[in-house]
């Protein structure tokens, strides 16, 4: 089986590379590749693809003529993707439409299994309940707009043949995350503060929203059951990758800060308010559970004990 990666040199990347060697062993074969071609410090050498290129997607496919591809390529942070919002449409809805379209003429029998997000479901997120597959798509910034417009492009694509798997996770962190993104932000504080390179107080926005959490682990063998259970599942499947519990981010900063060796003081930034937060994101992750025989293995605890452990590592290497 020859897999075709995109994006494979961003954050989840290297760990779907893993999970597939972990399923698939020698049986499969992974083509990871980057926007331009590099030599990524945990796989190696990595071909150039931008996905925004339609001839050189197109060449990709023809020459890979992979069974799989899983596109992982995208602007990883909401906030970046809003900030330049033709960009954002331009990676995610066309580089997606590049793919999808060379697939259905170069391979027609490969599967494409699509990384969309949680965040699609936005405005529906209001209820509180967990949010199933069939929840209304009500995406309310640039992210999840061209995310969803990704995600309702390829179910269309479907019905003309093309076999996708849409899939969309909801948060995951672990090792190796931007500390773009809140807990490695607050655990490279908390990493810094302990070493004495920082005043010993954290600034932060809002910490009464909740939110489901994902080990990046979990996340990517999720993907790569998706990749070994494509044959059973409908074309235009969707799957929702999440834990199905939301947790304060007041919860999981005050159990980072349990395990911190020095006392922190937390203060309230207004600046890092954001007054259109849902007060609460969580998805339901059944039907992945049933179709895909995916259940999490990390518990939260693990979760922020892996993220500090990492972030004390990068500031003690930094000394």
């Amino acid at each position: 089986m020859r897999i075709l990666i995109t994006g494979a040199n961003g954050f989840v990347g290297p760990y779907v590379c893993e999970a597939i060697a972990q399923i698939f062993g020698r049986t499969a074969v992974t083509i990871p590749t980057a926007r331009d071609r590099c030599d990524d410090p945990l796989l190696g050498p990595l071909a150039g693809l931008d996905i925004t290129d339609p001839v050189a997607v197109d060449a990709a496919i023809t020459d890979v003529n992979p069974d799989v591809i899983i596109h992982l390529a995208g602007i990883a942070a909401p906030a970046v993707a809003n900030s330049d919002w033709k960009e954002a449409w331009r990676i995610h809805v066309s580089g997606t439409l590049n793919i999808a379209h060379a697939v259905l003429r170069r391979a027609p029998d490969c599967v494409l299994l699509s990384v969309g997000s949680g965040l699609v479901y936005g405005d529906s997120a209001r209820s509180g309940a967990p949010m199933d597959e069939a929840t209304l798509l009500a995406p309310m910034d640039e992210y999840a707009s061209t995310k969803a417009a990704a995600d309702l492009a390829l179910g269309a694509l479907a019905s003309r043949g093309l076999r996708a798997i849409r899939i969309r996770p909801f948060n995951h962190t672990g090792p190796r995350q931007s500390d773009g993104f809140f807990l490695p932000n607050m655990a490279m504080q908390i990493a810094r503060i302990e070493a004495g390179l920082q005043p010993p107080v954290i600034k932060v926005g809002n910490l009464e929203a909740e939110r489901d959490f994902l080990h990046v682990r979990d996340v990517a063998k999720a993907y790569a059951l998706a990749v070994r259970n494509a044959g059973s599942l409908p074309s235009g499947a969707i799957l929702n990758i999440a834990s199905g519990t939301a947790y304060k981010m007041r919860t999981l900063l005050d159990r980072l800060l349990a395990t911190a060796n020095v006392g922190i003081r937390v203060e309230q930034d207004p600046a890092r308010m954001r007054p259109a937060d849902l007060p609460r994101i969580v998805g339901n992750p059944g039907l992945a559970h049933r179709l895909l025989g995916w259940t999490p293995r990390y518990c939260i605890d693990e979760i922020l004990a892996e993220v500090l452990g990492h972030c004390r590592g990068i500031v003690s290497a930094q000394r």
